[in-house]
């Protein structure tokens, strides 16, 4: 039932986009997969109903320039991130440049497909549901002063000691206004903390 719809796969690892194809074949959708960034760059501006699944690190360009020079390209598709862990500030640079969602590795198959379904609504919908920034927004005033300074960390991809290092507070307490940002902002998991954020212009 997906099939009208394409989904590219840009890694340099061979193994791993035989992986993903396997994948998301099976989960019905048609694929095609692209060794670098600069292979897929130059067919991309011909493509529609397409969605993009681009690693974070690679080579020839990275997931953010890739994702930038699409921008500058005018070229529009929903583009997940896929990131090895310690890359979240570059993860959160991709979703900046235009990415929907990251995802960390090592992942499982159900996120990964979680998320091709969230792109696929949005390319169907070109809509952000419950990203709206009003209601984003006014989760945001719910937030206590500390909360919001948290937050504003971890939209600037700061790992929690550093947040905690820059408010001179514990990493623990860290912890504790971040659950409690992730509860008030109604957040399924940190990127979709960070695309609310970004979404409805957030005080960063």
């Amino acid at each position: 039932m997906h099939r009208e719809i394409v989904i590219h796969v840009v890694d340099d690892e061979e193994a791993v986009r035989q992986s993903l194809a396997f994948l998301l074949t099976t989960a019905g959708y048609a694929v095609r997969v692209h060794a670098s960034a600069t292979s897929f760059l130059s067919v991309a501006a011909e493509l529609n109903r397409a969605c993009l699944i681009t690693d974070l690190r690679m080579p020839d360009l990275n997931g953010v320039e890739l994702l930038r020079r699409m921008r500058a390209s005018n070229i529009a598709m929903p583009a997940i991130v896929v990131t090895g862990h310690g890359d979240v500030p570059m993860a959160v640079e991709a979703m900046k440049a235009g990415a929907l969602d990251f995802i960390e590795k090592p992942f499982d198959d159900a996120v990964l497909i979680d998320a091709i379904s969230r792109a696929v609504e949005n390319l169907e919908k070109n809509s952000e549901g419950d990203g709206n920034a009003a209601i984003v927004n006014d989760r945001y005033e719910q937030l206590t002063d500390r909360e919001k300074q948290v937050l504003k960390g971890i939209v600037a991809g700061h790992a929690n000691k550093t947040i905690a290092y820059d408010l001179n507070i514990s990493p623990r307490t860290v912890e504790i206004h971040r659950a409690n940002v992730m509860a008030k902002m109604q957040a399924r998991n940190l990127p979709d903390l960070v695309r609310m954020a970004l979404s409805a212009k957030l005080p960063s």
